[in-house]
């Protein structure tokens, strides 16, 4: 096929021999299928942010670091050159991801290189060798279904292990592997020590895929994996290896009232005192 401008800077500079055919075209990216010698591997080419759905909640940006003030405020002040600085930062998130989670033994796809706004990896593949498909076009026996949401949880551990939260993480983001699951699509991914919605996320991660799998395997629907992992994380007892039960009880905790009113009664009695000073200067 004819190649893409974007991908033309690839293919000048010896990353990509040649453009096979676009794989896929989503909120955020266009995919595509390239060769690399012998070798087929994906192109992905990010949208610029006009012209994608998906928007930078600052849930998911926050925390992030800049190179510098400058372009921090830029950032803060939507200027072109904060769009252009913010743009950059949301693709370099996930290729950060993708080489910080490999390293772990996640199992994502695996990063080559990035240049001129291009991600290239590896090209997942089926057992026939062609494109692995989403979960979610996929349908699963009782068994299969309990198996792959096994071996999903211990992905999320791992990647919570390793300091990340993928933020996203459903059926449509996830591929089926000749050898398993592939986690996929990280721009999002964040931090989980430095994004005070780290927990939020990690459970409607592990949510949504309880509620996928449990289309096929109900008793799936009764677990709290997320909690449960987040609980041991808070803890320090989570670890790649660690063992899971599905069920979550939380603390229960004995609140002392009059220490609460205590706490409130000082708070008013030091803000009166704060007004009265301010009238006096007046």
């Amino acid at each position: 096929m004819k190649i893409p401008k974007r991908l033309q800077p690839l293919v000048d500079d010896g990353l990509i021999d040649s453009v096979v055919r676009q794989l896929m075209s989503g909120k955020e990216a266009m995919v595509f299928v390239v060769r690399c010698g012998a070798e087929s591997r994906c192109a992905k080419v990010y949208k610029e942010a006009d012209k994608r759905s998906f928007r930078q909640a600052v849930d998911y940006t926050e925390n992030r670091k800049t190179k510098n003030s400058r372009q921090a405020r830029a950032m803060a002040k939507g200027t072109r050159f904060g769009r252009e600085a913010q743009e950059k930062a949301w693709q370099s998130a996930e290729v950060g991801a993708l080489f910080r989670l490999a390293a772990a033994g996640v199992r994502v796809p695996r990063p080559y290189n990035f240049h001129a706004g291009v991600l290239l990896m590896e090209l997942v593949t089926d057992h026939e060798g062609n494109a692995a498909p989403r979960l979610n076009d996929v349908e699963f026996a009782p068994e299969i279904a309990i198996e792959l949401h096994r071996r999903l949880i211990r992905e999320v551990v791992r990647m919570l292990s390793a300091g990340v939260v993928h933020g996203d993480l459903s059926e449509f983001n996830i591929l089926l592997g000749a050898e398993g699951p592939v986690i996929i699509d990280l721009p999002q991914a964040v931090d989980a020590a430095g994004n005070n919605h780290a927990q939020r996320m990690l459970v409607r991660d592990v949510d949504n895929l309880r509620r996928f799998f449990g289309r096929f395997a109900p008793a799936l629907l009764a677990t709290h994996y997320g909690k449960e992992i987040w609980a041991l994380n808070e803890s320090g007892a989570l670890h790649p290896e660690v063992e899971l039960t599905g069920r979550f009880k939380r603390a229960e905790t004995t609140v002392d009232l009059d220490s609460v009113m205590r706490e409130i009664d000082a708070a008013r009695l030091e803000e009166a005192a704060r007004q009265l000073r301010l009238r006096e200067r007046e």
